[in-house]
């Protein structure tokens, strides 16, 4: 008996390192190479973190309307962007394969950005959610705005 427990309690121990949910009265073994984005250990919300960036998602849109920029073309592109956070962005996006870094060896440098075919699979979905923002923002700020006038009073 103490050997059927014994062996029962591996079993379960077994299924939590693969990773377990209860499905209405079974107990369903997890396919562990599955994303799951709503758990915290899942490497798709570190993937989600870089793309959901609002300034990755403008220098993606951006870098998707011409083959290549150079950084000052898009400082002047992006209004509002500071130095430091367009550098930082394209560093991240770089690091994450999703822009490629083109630099010259003349004199000034010259360095061009270009979205690689992995940052190309975003452009439509990423130019939609900027589509949806601009045709939606007066809905957003009433909302908001009726929201702020609940939470005064």
């Amino acid at each position: 008996m103490i050997a059927l427990l014994i062996c029962m309690m591996a079993r379960v121990q077994r299924f939590q390192q693969l990773g377990t949910k209860k499905c209405r009265t079974y107990l369903m073994v997890r396919n562990s190479s599955e994303p799951e984005v709503f758990n915290a250990e899942c490497p798709s919300q570190r993937v989600l973190e870089t793309i959901a960036d609002k300034w990755s998602v403008i220098v993606i849109y951006a870098l998707s309307t011409t083959e290549t920029s150079r950084y000052s073309e898009l400082q002047r592109l992006i209004s509002g962007v500071s130095q430091k956070m367009l550098t930082q962005t394209l560093r991240k996006l770089e690091r994450d394969g999703l822009v490629e870094r083109q630099v010259y060896p003349v004199v000034p440098p010259k360095v061009e950005y270009s979205l690689t075919p992995l940052g190309k699979t975003l452009t439509e979905l990423l130019k939609a959610m900027c589509k949806w923002a601009e045709s939606h923002f007066d809905e957003v700020e009433a909302a908001r705005l009726r929201y702020d006038e609940k939470s005064d009073r």
